[in-house]
């Protein structure tokens, strides 16, 4: 690459001799940070911002050329702001801060450079969506933009597999994550940003739980809170943190370590296992009574159930049949009864 010409094309070619005293070539260009930049003496704002945004699309084209297909790219739509459930997955690298005292700057920054694709690799593998790289730190969605029935269950696994992934990785010294994870109803953003930079930002409390969850985490545990908690059932073996208090939630929140899968055989058993009762369904659990007291007289009625993934479809359903176990009836996939 022609790094004159490169930056002739920003207008910004005073930063040349600086660029080639440091030593910038093609690979330490594209991992330059804000910090980087003012010890190269890039010292106005905006000629940071016109690099930062210049070297992400220069990533962007590098991650084209060597990158998997699932990798490079996260098929965001690029519609208005919506509400949406997602389950939100907080990691970071444990003892960065102590790390960055010990090693060299580009040692560091290929540690965390190959820490941070780990993640990105696994968060991909289950259908998660990566949604920023926050220093040594990644967030990522698991319900958003493409809903699956089974996220938090994702989630889950794309956790633990996490945790044993970066402790296999090949770096100067043994590395080890921390994870939190939450799930609620968020507003997402438009997005913002370009390149690699491009990003969807999510309001609720949900984020900042997973955030506070990642902060209470022991080197190679996940915490989850317990909305999450009661959607896995008991397709995982978890351990019980109690409440604790976080900053910025105004009651205390419950905590679980996720320790691991769980044996259980039937994953359907697994979710009715330790289930939340029925809230906020009121209206929509009396219409199925109704449907099938016309049933019970005689008359024929089908009820479609539509919703999100992940917003209690199945959880509905399971509470009819708890209802209806003592009385006669048919059960076909679930979902459809009928009158003996």
């Amino acid at each position: 690459m022609d790094l004159g010409g490169w930056l002739r094309s920003l207008g910004l070619e005073q930063y040349e001799a600086a660029f080639r005293e440091n030593a910038i070539d093609d690979a330490v260009l594209l991992n330059l940070t804000a910090e980087d930049l003012k010890d190269l003496g890039v010292g106005l704002v905006g000629h940071r911002r016109k690099l930062l945004d210049a070297i992400a699309n220069l990533r962007a084209d590098e991650s084209a050329k060597t990158a998997s297909p699932e990798v490079l790219v996260d098929k965001s739509p690029k519609d208005a702001a919506e509400r949406r459930q997602v389950t939100v997955m907080f990691s970071d690298l444990v003892g960065s801060t102590a790390l960055s005292a010990r090693l060299d700057p580009e040692d560091l920054r290929e540690l965390i450079s190959a820490y941070q694709k780990c993640v990105a690799e696994t968060v991909h593998r289950f259908g998660g969506f990566v949604a920023k790289y926050m220093g040594d730190g990644v967030l990522a969605y698991f319900g958003y933009p493409d809903a699956q029935e089974d996220d938090v269950e994702r989630a889950a696994e794309s956790a633990l597999a996490l945790v044993l992934e970066v402790a296999k990785l090949r770096t100067h010294t043994p590395l080890q994550t921390r994870v939190g994870i939450a799930t609620g109803l968020v507003v997402v953003g438009d997005l913002v940003g370009s390149g690699e930079a491009e990003e969807r930002g999510i309001v609720g409390e949900t984020p900042n739980l997973a955030a506070r969850l990642q902060g209470l985490a022991e080197p190679d545990m996940v915490v989850i809170a317990d909305s999450t908690r009661k959607l896995l059932g008991d397709l995982f073996e978890l351990h019980d943190l109690g409440p604790r208090n976080l900053k910025g939630l105004a009651k205390p929140s419950r905590a679980w370590a996720v320790l691991r899968r769980s044996s259980v055989e039937s994953r359907f058993e697994a979710l009715r296992s330790g289930r939340a009762p029925l809230i906020g369904r009121a209206e929509e659990f009396e219409l199925l009574l109704r449907r099938w007291q016309q049933v019970q007289s005689g008359e024929g009625r089908v009820v479609v159930l539509t919703g999100e993934p992940g917003i209690g479809k199945s959880r509905i359903v399971v509470a009819l049949q708890e209802r209806l176990q003592r009385e006669p009836h048919t059960r076909l996939r679930y979902f459809l009864f009928s009158a003996s």
